[in-house]
C-alpha cells in the first residue's frame, strides 16, 4: 500500500494525522539533541572531570555531528532503496535507545573513562539516526504533498521541530524553578532523557499506521539502477549539491545559535538568568511553530525565493545588533530570540519542499542525507564549540560576525536558486 498524491485542482483537507507521524520522529530527535545542549551546563561534570568538563562535553556533542554525514549516506541510500517508511522506523529506535542510554549512565565518578566512552556511543547512535531523519522525513513529506501545497505540508515538518524543542524549553524551565543546582547537577538532568524515551514509543507506534509513498514506490526500480549513487549527485546534479550547502550552512547556524548555542552563552559567559533565558527562548519558539504554517502557505502562493532572499539578507544584518542584546534582563533576550525565531521560519517551513524538489527521487534521500548533513556537521556541530571557546578568549562576538558572513554567502547562493513553487518532483 502506498500514499498517493492529491490532486492539486481538488479541494482537500490535509491528512494533519499523517503528517504528524511523518514529522514525530523529527520532534523527537529534535527533543533530544536539544535537550542534550540545554542540560550539559548541569551534567557536563558527571562525564568528565576537571575545568574543561565543558569544553569536552561540547566536543562529544560535535563528534555526534560527524557521524551525521555517515547516518545521511547509510539511512537515505536505505531509503531510497528500500523505502521511505523502514527508514524513518529505524531512525526513531536508534534516537529513543540513545536517549534512554544516556539517562541511564553511570558517572565518572563511579565508573571512570567508561562514563564518557559510553556518552559517546549514545551520541554517535543519535549522529546516525539524525543523518537518516531529517532526509528521509523531508523526502516523506515532499513526496505525499501535491505540487502546489508543498509548502503547507513541509511546514509540519518544523511544526513538529519546534513542539520538541518549546517541550525541552519549558523543561528546563519548570526543572531550573523546582530544582536545586545540586539536586540538577545530581539527577535531575536524567529526566528529560527518560521523557525522550517516552516519546520514541510513541513515535514508533505513529510511524508503524504510515504507507508508503506513491512516488517511491513508482521509481524505487530506477534507484537499483543506479551506481555509485553518491558521485551521481556530484556528476549529475552539482548545482543541486551547491544550493543544498549554500542556504543549508545558515539554516544550520541559525538553529544552533538560537536553539543550543545561546543558552550556554547567555548564562555562563553573559551571567543571565537560567530562567530567564529558558522562559525568552519557549515564548520565542511558540512564535516559531505558530509561524510555520503562513509562511509555508506565502512560499506556495508567491515563492520560495523571496523569503529565503527576506531572511538571509536580515539575518546577515541583524545578528551581531542582536548579539549585544544577550546580557541579564528578560526584554533583551526575548527580543534577541523571537527577531531570530521569527525570521528563520521564512526557510524552515519550507526546508523539505526545498530540499526534495533539488534531487529526483532515486537520489532524494541520498542527496539530501549526505550534503545537508555533511552541512550541519561542518557548521552545525561546531557551533558551540566555537562559542564556548571564544568566549573563554573574551572574543565572543565574533561567533556572531562568523553568522553574519554565512547569511552573506547564502544571500548570492539563493540568488541563483530556481523558483520551484508548484513544481511536480521528478
Amino acid at each position: 500500500m502506498s500514499e498517493s498524491t492529491v490532486d492539486p485542482q481538488v479541494t482537500h483537507r490535509l491528512p494533519v494525522r499523517k503528517l504528524f507521524a511523518a514529522s514525530v520522529g523529527n520532534a523527537l530527535e529534535w527533543f533530544d539533541w536539544t535537550i542534550y545542549a540545554t542540560f550539559s551546563i548541569y551534567f557536563a561534570s558527571a562525564f568528565f572531570p576537571g575545568d574543561l568538563a565543558d569544553i569536552n562535553t561540547f566536543a562529544t556533542y560535535a563528534l555526534a555531528f560527524f557521524f551525521r554525514p555517515l547516518g545521511g549516506v547509510l539511512l537515505g541510500r536505505f531509503a531510497d532503496l528500500k523505502g521511505r517508511k523502514p527508514a524513518m522506523i529505524l531512525t526513531i529506535v536508534l534516537m529513543a535507545g540513545g536517549s534512554v542510554l544516556i539517562a541511564v549512565l553511570p558517572t565518572y565518578e563511579q565508573v571512570g573513562w567508561l562514563a564518557p566512552i559510553l556518552l559517546m556511543v549514545a551520541r554517535i547512535a543519535q549522529g546516525l539516526s539524525l543523518g537518516g531523519e531529517v532526509s528521509n522525513a523531508s523526502a516523506y513529506l515532499g513526496e505525499i504533498a501535491p505540487a502546489k501545497r508543498r509548502g503547507r505540508y513541509s511546514s509540519f515538518f518544523y511544526i513538529s521541530t519546534g513542539s520538541a524543542v518549546l517541550i525541552a524549553s519549558v523543561l528546563g524551565f519548570v526543572l531550573d524553578r523546582t530544582m536545586d543546582k545540586a539536586d540538577l547537577a545530581s539527577y535531575g538532568w536524567r529526566i528529560p532523557f527518560l521523557l525522550g524515551g517516552v516519546l520514541g514509543l510513541i513515535g514508533l507506534w505513529l510511524r508503524r499506521s504510515l504507507a508508503e509513498t506513491e512516488q517511491f514506490e513508482n521509481n524505487k526500480t530506477r534507484a537499483k539502477k543506479v551506481e555509485r549513487p553518491l558521485l551521481t549527485t556530484l556528476r549529475e546534479h552539482p548545482k543541486a549539491v551547491g544550493q543544498l550547502i549554500g542556504f543549508s550552512m545558515l539554516s544550520t547556524l541559525c538553529y544552533y545559535t538560537f536553539f543550543s548555542a545561546l543558552t550556554p552563552f547567555a548564562v555562563k559567559t553573559r551571567h543571565a538568568e537560567a530562567d530567564d533565558v529558558f522562559l525568552a527562548l519557549s515564548i520565542a519558539t511558540a512564535l516559531f511553530i505558530a509561524l510555520q504554517y503562513p509562511m509555508g502557505a506565502l512560499a506556495d502562493r508567491f515563492g520560495r525565493k523571496p523569503q529565503l532572499l527576506v531572511w538571509s539578507a536580515a539575518t546577515a544584518v541583524l545578528i551581531v545588533p542582536l548579539s549585544t542584546l544577550v546580557r541579564p534582563g528578560f526584554g533583551g533576550l526575548l527580543v534577541v530570540f523571537c527577531v531570530g525565531l521569527g525570521l528563520y521560519t521564512a526557510m524552515t517551513s519550507i526546508a523539505p519542499a526545498i530540499m526534495s524538489e533539488l534531487f529526483p527521487t532515486e537520489l532524494r534521500g541520498l542527496g539530501i542525507g549526505a550534503w545537508y548533513n555533511l552541512t550541519v556537521a561542518t557548521f552545525g556541530g561546531t557551533a558551540p564549540l566555537v562559542i564556548s571557546a571564544l568566549a573563554k578568549w573574551n572574543a565572543s562576538t565574533v561567533f556572531f560576525w562568523y553568522v553574519a558572513a554565512g547569511a552573506a554567502i547564502a544571500f548570492l547562493v539563493i540568488l541563483r536558486l530556481p523558483e520551484t513553487k508548484g513544481s511536480e518532483l521528478k
